[in-house]
């Protein structure tokens, strides 16, 4: 069986979700450091990890789902996170949020000095 967030976001894709696509285009570009204060303040990192690296919920970096998956989900949920409606965290948010975790290099596979 296939990971059930990547289903959810082809999903989403698929049924054409595209909010954070709307907002970041009539505000122009992304704001990943704003979307790393806002992932720190409204918890995401409390779940996700301070660089989306996982823990309760699942990792989200690097290579995060799209903008337009990340918002749908955000919006509609699965499993135990709750739902964040726009009037909580906005279009133009999840667009800044998504922006950050784009940024996000992935770890090393190994660390100089320590043993494979």
């Amino acid at each position: 069986m296939g990971n059930p967030i990547i289903a959810v976001a082809a999903a989403l894709i698929l049924m054409g979700t595209a909010g954070a696509a709307a907002a970041q285009s009539a505000t122009g570009a992304a704001d990943a450091a704003r979307g790393k204060t806002v992932f720190t303040t409204v918890g995401c990192s409390s779940c996700h990890g301070t660089v989306g690296q996982g823990g309760v919920g699942p990792h989200l970096a690097p290579d995060p789902l799209p903008a337009e998956a990340i918002e749908g989900y955000i919006r509609n949920p699965g499993g135990s996170m709750p739902p964040y409606v726009a009037s909580v965290l906005s279009d133009a948010d999840i667009a800044d949020i998504a922006a950050y975790l784009r940024t996000i290099p992935a770890l090393p596979k190994t660390i100089a000095g320590l043993p494979d």
